[in-house]
C-alpha cells in the first residue's frame, strides 16, 4: 500500500516537470519557426535604417523608439517565417534540408504553427504602430503580405520569384527609417536598393547548394531550371556588380562619407571575387563559401555606413 502511494505521489510530482518539458519543446519549435539567423540579419538592416534617420535627441528618447521598432519588426518577421513554413509544410517534407523543421518533423501541429505566425505578426504590427508610428507598421505589414502571399506560392511557378522575394527582404531598413523619421525619403529607398541587390547573389548561392532538394519539392528556382548553370552564373555576377554600384549611393546622396565609399568598394570587390570563384569552380564547397561571404558582407557594410554617417545639418 505504501509503495503504491509513493508511486502515485511520484507520478503526480512528475506532472509539472512533464508540462515544463512540453512547454520548452513547444517554445523551442516556435523559435525555430521564426528562423533566428534570418531575424538577426533583419535586425541589422533595421538598425541601419533607424540609425541613419534618427534625429538628434537624448539616448532615452532614441531607445524609446528603437526598442519597439526592433521588437515589432522581429515579431512581424517571425510571423512571416512561421506562416511561410505553414504553407510549405508538405513541400518541406520532401527536402532533406527542411524535413526536420517543426511541422514536417511533427514537433508542432500545422494549426499551432499558423496560430503562432498570426499571433506574432499581429503583435508585431501593434507594437510598431503603438511604439513608433503607423507608417512603420504598414511597411512591416507589406513585408509579410508580399513574402507570404506572393513570394511563397511563386516559388513553385517561376524563377522570377527571387525578385519578388527580394522586396520584403529589402524592406527592414525602410521600417527602421520610418520608425525613426516618421516619413520616407529617397534615402530610405537607397538602403532598400542595397539590401535588394544583396539578396540576389545570396539566394543564388543557397539555390545552387540545395538545387536537388528544390527539384524534389517542385520549386522552380533558377538553379533547377538552368541545367547548364549559365544563367545562374550571370545572375550572380551581374547582381553583385549592381550591389557594388548601389552601395555607393549613400555617399553620393550625403548619408555616408568617403571612408564608407572606399570600404564599400573593397567589400564589394571581395564579395565579387567569391562570385567569380563560384562561376569558375561551381562546386558545393565554393557555393558554401560564397554564402558565408554574403552573410559576412552585409553586417560589415551596415556597420561601416553607421560609423561613417554624415551628421544631419
Amino acid at each position: 500500500m505504501n509503495e503504491l502511494l509513493e508511486s502515485t505521489v511520484a507520478e503526480r510530482l512528475d506532472v509539472p516537470r512533464d508540462l515544463r518539458s512540453l512547454a520548452l519543446a513547444r517554445a523551442t519549435a516556435c523559435l525555430e519557426l521564426s528562423k533566428p539567423t534570418i531575424l538577426g540579419l533583419v535586425l541589422v538592416a533595421t538598425c541601419l535604417g533607424f540609425y541613419l534617420a534618427a534625429p538628434g535627441g537624448t539616448a532615452g528618447a532614441t531607445a524609446a523608439l528603437l526598442l519597439p521598432c526592433l521588437l515589432g519588426t522581429s515579431l512581424v518577421a517571425a510571423g512571416a517565417n512561421a506562416l511561410n513554413q505553414y504553407l510549405e509544410a508538405d513541400y518541406d517534407r520532401r527536402m532533406a534540408r527542411t524535413a526536420d523543421r517543426p511541422i514536417p518533423s511533427g514537433r508542432l501541429a500545422p494549426r499551432e504553427a499558423m496560430a503562432f505566425g498570426l499571433t506574432s505578426a499581429v503583435a508585431g504590427f501593434i507594437t510598431l504602430a503603438a511604439g513608433t508610428n503607423l507608417l512603420a507598421a504598414l511597411v512591416a505589414g507589406t513585408t509579410l503580405v508580399v513574402y507570404v502571399c506572393l513570394y511563397t506560392p511563386l516559388k513553385r511557378v517561376t524563377p522570377l520569384c527571387v525578385f519578388v522575394g527580394a522586396v520584403p527582404g529589402a524592406l527592414p531598413p525602410v521600417i527602421g527609417w520610418s520608425a525613426a523619421a516618421g516619413s520616407l525619403s529617397v534615402h530610405a529607398w537607397l538602403l532598400f536598393a542595397i539590401v535588394f541587390f544583396w539578396q540576389l547573389p545570396h539566394v543564388a548561392a543557397i539555390a545552387w547548394l540545395y538545387r536537388d532538394d528544390y527539384r524534389r519539392a517542385g520549386y522552380r528556382m533558377l538553379s533547377v531550371v538552368d541545367g547548364s548553370g549559365t544563367r545562374t552564373n550571370l545572375h550572380m555576377i551581374t547582381h553583385t556588380v549592381g550591389l557594388i554600384a548601389a552601395s555607393l549611393f549613400p555617399t553620393f546622396y550625403g548619408l555616408a562619407g568617403a571612408t564608407y565609399a572606399v570600404g564599400a568598394v573593397l567589400l564589394g570587390l571581395g564579395f565579387l571575387g567569391f562570385g567569380v570563384w563560384f562561376v569558375l569552380r561551381r562546386t558545393t564547397e565554393v557555393a558554401r563559401l560564397h554564402l558565408l561571404a554574403s552573410v559576412t558582407y552585409l553586417p560589415l557594410l551596415c556597420a561601416l555606413m553607421m560609423m561613417d554617417k554624415v551628421p544631419a545639418v
